[in-house]
């Protein structure tokens, strides 16, 4: 599905910076699956915490609870619904006959990792939900959207799908956004959506430049990781900028340091995060680090605020268990900005030294530090960046969104009476194959799409 051949221009509306640009992040609900099944090689915090008891309710209402209070401080804030989990039509695809409950028997007594990946909660994720290339930067004047294919895992090659049928049910306006298939499901197409996506610019509403961060070439070339996956090649990158219209002006491709991706920073926001200017990030994010850098400094509009984290003031496996560069850097109507980390950073005295001593006494516009409670998340590898996709918009394609998803008091009010009606506070992996939780789980759903008025993005199965 893709409106993309459709061009404004045509009809003859200019391409310009549109008025009053905001970045809405849109954070994913945590389903009612939440658990702990280890599923994400490479993902250290995930494989650490596998077979361990989780707690769904908790889960979502901690998320929920962020989102809360970044719209309370003045942040624009969207939500995302959780997928249709466990995914019953993926068993039936997969061989596994009879009845809901007989699948979910026949799967836990014969494949119960397979289980384990089709009850997977992951696109609370939204991070690697898809890329976003914001109109002030598209050659149509449009906003354009890419689901991630998510091939590198089982679990998450499941959730494009659906993915698709959400982006296009609130940003349904053709006027205003563009849609485009998946790439490819397979290793030379391997993409991971946003969270090796970082955009650079003045502000939101300026043009920016895009930095995609790879892990491997396809087609031959660099170093790759010997350890763990790389699950992003350069290949889905150029493809991705290709579907978007960017120029290589607009562009630069990087790759991310087989050494980190072997440590356990499976995706580039783990060990970098970017916002207007500024580029936080440790000294063993890039390959090639001065050659990133300088690219950056040549194709930005305004001067690079690089802010270089050494690996003698946070060693690689601080990074990775306090998520450090997995959190929000937000921007500030005065121009500061606001730093949102897990609490794991402030619980490590090393990481948090360095955060009060090299980030908010640096020559850079980081003035705040806002530390968030994401334990559940954090145990299965996700911090505040994994938990949300960047949508920068005006306020004109604001006002054309679908549905009910810009977060305000009465919809998280909403929202937290429906967790607390249909969440279960204590789930363990055997627990997957109870079909009552399959059924309670379909019932939520089912309330959420009208909660939300986004129509029917599930292929619910009873």
């Amino acid at each position: 599905m893709s409106d993309a051949m459709q061009d404004p221009r045509r009809s003859g509306e200019a391409s310009m910076a549109p008025a009053d640009v905001r970045e809405v992040n849109f954070d994913g609900l945590v389903g009612p699956t939440h658990n702990y099944a280890g599923l994400a090689l490479g993902n250290v915090a995930s494989m650490r915490h596998g077979g361990l008891e989780s707690n769904p309710r908790e889960a979502a209402l901690q998320g929920l609870a962020k989102m809360k209070s970044l719209m309370d401080a003045g942040y624009a804030q969207g939500v995302l619904p959780p997928q249709q989990r466990p995914d019953l039509g993926a068993l039936r695809e997969l061989g596994f006959a009879g009845s809901d409950a007989e699948v979910l028997k026949r799967a836990a007594a014969d494949a119960p990792r397979i289980l384990r990946a089709v009850c997977s909660a992951s696109s609370m994720w939204t991070a690697n939900a898809a890329t976003v290339t914001p109109s002030v930067d598209a050659p149509d004047g449009r906003v354009h959207f890419t689901p991630a294919n998510l091939q590198s895992s089982f679990h998450r090659y499941l959730e494009p799908r659906t993915t698709s049928r959400v982006l296009a049910a609130i940003f349904e306006d053709a006027r205003h956004f563009a849609h485009h298939p998946a790439l490819p499901a397979t290793p030379a197409f391997s993409d991971e959506g946003a969270a090796n996506h970082t955009r650079l610019a003045a502000d939101h509403g300026d043009p920016g430049v895009h930095l995609y961060v790879y892990g491997r070439q396809a087609f031959g070339g660099e170093r790759a990781p010997q350890r763990y996956p790389a699950r992003q090649t350069r290949e889905a990158s150029q493809a991705v900028a290709r579907q978007h219209g960017l120029s290589d002006a607009q562009t630069v491709f990087a790759q991310q340091h087989p050494d980190a991706i072997d440590a356990g920073v499976f995706h580039n926001d783990v060990i970098a995060v970017g916002n207007g200017p500024v580029l936080l990030y440790h000294d063993m994010a890039f390959l090639d680090e001065e050659k990133t850098l300088d690219a950056l400094r040549w194709k930005m509009a305004t001067p690079l605020i690089p802010v270089r984290v050494p690996s003698e003031a946070i060693p690689l496996e601080d990074a990775v268990s306090t998520y450090l560069f997995n959190s929000q850097l937000l921007s500030n109507p005065d121009g500061s900005m606001t730093l949102v980390v897990p609490g794991e950073c402030q619980e490590n005295e090393d990481v948090w030294r360095v955060i009060q001593d090299l980030l908010l006494a640096g020559n850079n516009p980081i003035a705040e530090i806002v530390v968030k409670d994401v334990k559940q998340s954090m145990r299965n590898g996700g911090g505040p960046a994994c938990l949300r996709l960047r949508v920068p918009l005006s306020a004109q394609e604001r006002h054309s969104l679908g549905g009910r998803v810009l977060l305000d008091d009465a919809l998280h009010a909403d929202l937290t009476r429906w967790v607390e009606r249909h969440y279960r506070d204590r789930l363990s992996p055997n627990d997957l194959a109870d079909p009552q939780l399959a059924d309670e789980t379909l019932s939520a759903l089912d309330e959420l799409t009208r909660l939300l008025g986004i129509g029917s993005v599930y292929p619910f199965q009873r």
